[in-house]
């Protein structure tokens, strides 16, 4: 029999956790799966995930590249890399650098076909996860989702932005965490949330089968994780589109 790869959490209070995206426009899902659902995830993303890196430096990027690609580039452009990002973040603009599997672009370019990942897509856009999100955020046009695996590990960041791809059909970005370790507050990689004057106003910290919803546009941050936190920070993310 084939493990259970995503299976909600039939204990779910969908109403109380309605009540709380109504009132602020976010809210965490704790033990969204099933735990065995959740290990099994867990277990795909960690092991079976070939890895691949996303980087931006100001008007340089937004960049993917493949596992692949990664491993042919070498180290000097890896430090015309880093040292793009460095200046970008000492001024005012934006930039990123995480681990990334294009869960999406592998389903539709048919780089593994049939595999987990391909399969845990096509469970976010089934209707057991379609009608949670839709329940808990009352927004009853959400038809589809996409996603891509990420890892932040040391050294890795994403600056502020507000996701404001309205255009697109974005509504509603999302962030399964896997993380696969008692994260300590000390190793950064918290999504936060921030008010017109840049204060924090809500943060979350990396855990083990919790989701995280909010409405876009919402300015937000995955804060950098420094050099002795653990490679651990797994998570499933994307957005749900009423187009």
């Amino acid at each position: 029999m084939p493990k259970a790869l995503f299976t909600i959490n039939p204990a779910l209070d969908r109403d109380a956790l309605a009540a709380r995206f109504a009132a602020d426009r976010r809210v965490q899902i704790r033990d969204v799966l099933t735990d065995e659902a959740a290990r099994n995830l867990r277990d795909v993303i960690a092991t079976a995930t070939p890895w691949g890196l996303g980087w931006q430096a100001g008007a340089d990027g937004p960049h993917g590249v493949t596992a692949a690609e990664l491993a042919r580039i070498d180290q000097r452009r890896r430090a015309e890399m880093n040292g793009g990002i460095i200046r970008a973040m000492q001024g005012s603009d934006y930039g990123f650098s995480y681990a990334r599997y294009p869960i999406l672009d592998a389903y539709l370019q048919r780089w593994a076909p049939g595999g987990a990942h391909d399969l845990l897509l096509e469970h976010l856009n089934d209707q057991p996860f379609l009608d949670l999100v839709r329940s808990v955020t009352a927004i009853p046009e959400l038809l589809k989702a996409d996603a891509q695996a990420t890892l932040f590990a040391p050294g890795h960041f994403l600056a502020r932005h507000d996701d404001s791809h309205v255009g697109e059909g974005w509504r509603v970005a999302y962030v399964l965490s896997l993380c696969a370790t008692d994260w300590r507050p000390d190793w950064g990689g918290y999504l936060l949330f921030y008010d017109a004057d840049g204060d924090v106003v809500a943060g979350y910290r990396p855990r083990f089968n919790a989701l995280s919803l909010f409405a876009v546009p919402a300015s937000h941050a995955v804060t950098f994780v420094p050099p002795f936190a653990p490679v651990a920070r797994y998570s499933i993310t994307g957005w749900l589109r009423d187009r």
